[in-house]
């Protein structure tokens, strides 16, 4: 009989259960067909009696402000970016986060404080996770103002970096969450926010 491969191949991809009213436009492809499917839903639920021009004006504004923020997660390595669509109380929930490209990180001969340094020299407060088996860290901080990159306001950040399972050089996906909440990172808002990507990521599994 011939010899059997045992070994498992490493994930192609990743599978997760957003939040209801939530939608995701893919970075590497299919970019502006995702944009123009939620402006048209956005654009859908407005009030029937707005003018015909203050539509029109309220698209072309969403198309850009989403295609800012598509380039923006792009530059930062993103491959897909996942955002509130629906509006609660009239407005969107200001959050987002972001699936980065796997990165590579040596591993070989260092704990596992120097690979979550290697990754995330900035990172406070983090604690190691494990999901859909693979092992990994949650980081809990603070993003400051960025004028290079038109961020006002102080955001809350999340990240889980998860060891791609049997990747070889070993490599890395990292989830990215962010949210400026009511202006307060540390507000009970910001809180409840986080709540629910930390709720997200249990529903997170590996593709094969």
């Amino acid at each position: 009989m011939p010899e059997t491969d045992t070994k498992a191949a490493a994930p192609v991809g990743y599978n997760l259960v957003p939040p209801p009213g939530w939608d995701m436009i893919p970075l590497r492809e299919g970019t502006n067909e995702a944009i123009k499917r939620i402006v048209d839903r956005s654009v859908d639920e407005l009030p029937a009696d707005i003018p015909r021009d203050d539509l029109s004006k309220a698209r072309m504004e969403l198309i850009k402000r989403l295609k800012r923020v598509a380039r923006q997660a792009r530059e930062t390595r993103a491959m897909d970016l996942h955002l509130p669509v629906a509006r609660v109380d009239g407005a969107a929930l200001p959050a987002s986060f972001i699936v980065s490209e796997p990165i590579t990180a040596p591993t070989v001969g260092l704990n596992s404080g120097l690979i979550l340094s290697s990754l995330r020299p900035d990172a406070s407060q983090s604690e190691e996770v494990t999901i859909d088996g693979a092992t990994g860290f949650r980081v809990d901080g603070t993003a400051q103002p960025d004028t290079d990159r038109d961020v006002e306001f102080s955001s809350r950040r999340v990240e889980y970096l998860l060891q791609i399972p049997n990747s070889a050089p070993r490599a890395w996906l990292t989830i990215s969450f962010s949210t400026v909440a009511d202006g307060r990172p540390d507000s009970e808002m910001a809180d409840l926010l986080v709540d629910l990507f930390d709720a997200v990521m249990t529903t997170f599994r590996w593709s094969h």
